[in-house]
C-alpha cells in the first residue's frame, strides 16, 4: 500500500512511530424471525441469561481496573452497568418477544432502534452523549446472545512498538488495553474530551482520534507515523518521512526531557508577575506526581473517586484516612478537596439509579450533597478532622443558587458542633470555596463571592453549559471551543470580579493545563492554574517565558474578536 495520510484531533501532544495493531470488530447481522408460542418463555430466559452474562463481564471488568489506571474508567464502566439494568433495556424487549413471538435478537434491535430515533429528536446535546453509550452496551448483549465473546481483540499480547488502531474504544476496552505496550492509540471516532482521549491524556501517548475510516484503510502490521501535535497519521511513509520524523521524535523527547529542569523553579513572568501552579488529583496515591512535577499544591482533590470504585459508600474513617494521607504528603502545601460531586456520567454503584430526563441539569454536583444530607455530612466530618493536619479548603461542586452555599455553611457547623461535642481536633477557620461552571454562577460571581473565601473555575462544564454542545460528541465536539466570545468574557468576568472582591480565584479545568491557552489566560488575569500533574511543566516553561505586558494588548484584541477563527490567528500570534 502506498504512503496515505489521514488527518483527525490530536490528543496528548508527541511523535509515536510503531507498526498497527487493528481491533477486529465483530459485527453481529441481527435476523428476525418467529418463534412457537411454546417457544417464549425459553427465549425470554435465554435474553434474560444474555442480560445476566454481559453485567458479571462489566462487573468483572470493574474489579480488575488497574491500580493506575484513570479513574474515570470506573465511572465509565458504571454508567454502562446502569443502562444496562435500565427496564428500557433489560425489561421492554422481553414484551416485544412475548407480543410479537420473535427472537431475542430482534426484539433487542427493536428496542434499540426506538431508542436511538429517540436519542435523534431530543434537542439536548449532553443527553445525546449517552446514544453512543447505548449502542455499546447492546453490541455487547448481542454478542452474548450470539456466543460470541465482548471483548475486543487486537495486540492484546503486549507486543512491543505497537500502535492500537481502533474504530472505538469502550470503557471496557479501555480497561483490558490499559496495560499493554501500545505507544499511541488512533480511533474512527472520538473527541478531544472522549473516554479514548482521557486515557491517551492520563498516560501522555501520542493519539488521534475522529479519523473517520483509519481502521478499514489501515492492515495489521502497517508501519505508521503518529503526530499529535498536529493530528496527524501517516500510514507507510517513505524513507525521507520516517526519517524527519524520527528527527522531530528525537526533538520532542529532548524537550519533555529538559522540562525536568525547571521542576523546583518558582512560576514568574519575565516581568516578575508571580503564580502558583497546582495539581488535579483523584486519588491520594497521585500525590506522588503532584510532587515530582513541582506543584505549589492540590488545587483540585475531586473526593467522588473515592465513592466510585468500591460496592459500598465509604465510611467516615475511610475518608479520614484517605483525605489525611493527601494532606501529609503534601507537607504544608495547600490542599483543595471538592466535596461529592456524583452524577452526569459519573454513577456509584452504591447509588440508586434513578431517571433522569437531562441528568447534566439534573441531580448533581451540589444539589446531590444536599439531597443526600446524610452521605454530605460524613464527608464533612471526614474532611473537618483531616483539617488538624495541614492546610485545607473545602471547594463546592456546581453551584447555582446562593441558598446551596447558606445550607452547606449550616452542615459545616453542625459537623463543627459534634466534633467540638466529641473532642475530636480540627482546623476552625477553614476556608469554604466555590466553582464556577454554571454560566449563572459566572453572572452572579460577585454574589457569591459575598459568602465564599475562594472560587475556582471550571471551564469543562463552563463551556459545555454556555455553548449549549455535548463535548463527548464527536459529531459536534469541535463546537466545545475555549475561544468562543462568550467564554472568554464570562472568564474574564469571573476574574476581574474576583480581584476587585480581594478574593483569590483559580482555574482547574482542562484550559488550565493547555499550555498554548496559559499566556491567554494570564492576560485575562488568572493567576493561579491547576491541571494534572504531567500538564504542570508545559505550562510553567511557557508562563516562565512570558512577558505580561507584551501579552495584555493582543488579549484585549482577542477580547475584541467576534469570530473564533479570528481569535485563533490572535492566539498563534501570543505563542511565538
Amino acid at each position: 500500500m502506498s504512503c496515505l495520510t489521514l488527518q483527525g484531533i490530536g490528543i496528548g501532544g508527541g511523535i509515536a512511530i510503531g507498526h498497527a495493531r487493528v481491533m477486529t470488530r465483530t459485527d453481529i447481522e441481527v435476523v428476525h424471525f418467529r418463534i412457537a408460542p411454546d417457544e417464549v418463555q425459553s427465549e425470554i430466559r435465554r435474553f434474560e441469561e444474555a442480560i445476566r452474562q454481559t453485567r458479571k463481564e462489566l462487573e468483572t471488568l470493574w474489579s480488575s481496573i488497574p491500580e493506575n489506571a484513570p479513574t474515570e474508567l470506573g465511572a465509565f464502566l458504571s454508567l454502562h452497568i446502569m443502562l444496562l439494568n435500565d427496564h428500557t433495556l433489560s425489561k421492554e424487549p422481553i414484551s416485544l418477544i412475548e407480543n410479537q413471538h420473535c427472537n431475542a435478537e430482534w426484539a433487542l434491535q427493536q428496542q434499540l432502534d426506538v431508542l436511538l430515533a429517540q436519542f435523534d429528536e431530543i434537542e439536548d446535546d449532553y443527553l445525546r452523549e449517552r446514544r453512543a453509550d447505548v449502542v455499546q452496551v447492546v453490541e455487547r448483549v448481542q454478542k452474548a446472545l450470539a456466543g460470541h465473546e465482548s471483548s475486543a481483540h487486537a495486540a492484546g499480547d503486549g507486543a512491543q512498538n505497537t500502535i492500537l488502531v481502533a474504530h472505538d474504544l469502550s470503557p471496557a476496552d479501555m480497561v483490558l488495553f490499559k496495560d499493554c505496550n501500545h505507544l499511541a492509540f488512533i480511533t474512527d471516532q472520538g473527541g478531544p474530551t472522549s473516554h479514548t482521549a482521557i486515557l491517551a491524556r492520563s498516560l501522555d501517548l501520542p493519539s488521534v482520534l475522529a479519523l473517520r475510516h483509519a481502521r478499514s484503510l489501515i492492515r495489521e502490521g502497517e508501519l505508521l507515523i503518529v503526530d499529535g501535535v498536529n493530528g496527524v497519521v501517516i500510514v507507510n511513509p517513505d524513507d525521507h518521512t520516517l526519517a524527519e520524523y524520527h528527527l522531530r521524535s528525537e526533538e520532542w523527547l529532548g524537550k519533555q526531557k529538559a522540562l525536568l529542569d525547571i521542576r523546583t523553579r518558582r512560576p514568574v513572568t519575565r516581568d516578575g508577575i508571580e503564580l502558583e501552579l497546582f495539581a488535579n488529583i483523584e486519588l491520594p496515591d497521585d500525590t506522588s506526581d503532584a510532587l515530582e512535577y513541582g506543584a505549589d499544591g492540590i488545587g483540585l482533590f475531586r473526593s467522588e473517586f473515592l465513592f466510585l470504585r468500591e460496592e459500598e459508600l465509604p465510611t467516615e474513617d475511610e475518608q479520614f484516612e484517605a483525605y489525611r494521607r493527601v494532606i501529609q504528603a503534601m507537607e504544608g502545601r495547600p490542599v483543595v478537596i471538592r466535596t461529592l460531586d456524583l452524577g452526569k456520567d459519573k454513577i456509584a454503584k452504591w447509588q440508586n439509579q434513578c431517571e433522569s430526563a437531562n441528568p447534566a441539569l439534573g441531580l448533581t454536583g451540589i444539589r446531590l450533597c444536599l439531597a443526600e444530607s446524610q452521605i454530605f455530612r460524613t464527608q464533612l466530618r471526614a474532611i473537618l478532622r483531616a483539617s488538624a493536619y495541614g492546610q485545607v479548603k473545602l471547594l463546592l461542586p456546581m453551584l447555582s443558587q446562593i441558598a446551596e452555599v447558606r445550607a452547606t455553611q449550616r452542615h459545616i457547623e453542625e459537623a463543627r458542633a459534634q466534633l467540638r461535642e466529641e473532642n475530636i481536633p480540627f482546623a476552625e477557620n477553614i476556608e469554604l470555596g466555590g466553582m464556577i461552571e454554571v454560566p449563572a454562577a459566572a453572572i452572579a460571581v460577585a454574589k457569591f463571592l459575598g459568602h465564599l473565601d475562594f472560587i475556582s473555575i471550571g471551564t469543562n462544564d463552563l463551556i459545555q453549559y454556555t455553548m449549549a454542545i455535548d463535548r463527548n460528541d464527536d459529531m459536534v465536539s469541535h463546537l466545545h471551543d475555549p475561544l468562543h466570545p462568550a467564554v472568554l468574557q464570562l472568564i474574564g468576568h469571573v476574574i476581574a470580579t474576583a480581584d476587585r472582591m480581594g478574593k483569590p480565584v483559580a482555574m482547574c479545568g482542562e484550559m488550565a493545563g493547555d499550555p498554548t491557552l496559559s499566556r491567554l489566560l494570564l492576560g485575562l488575569g488568572l493567576r493561579r492554574y491547576s491541571m494534572l500533574p504531567i500538564q504542570l511543566l508545559k505550562v510553567k516553561q511557557q508562563l516562565l517565558t512570558t512577558d505580561l505586558a507584551t501579552v495584555r494588548p493582543l488579549v484585549e484584541r482577542m477580547l475584541a474578536a467576534e469570530e473564533s477563527e479570528q481569535m485563533r490567528d490572535l492566539l498563534l500570534e501570543l505563542n511565538r
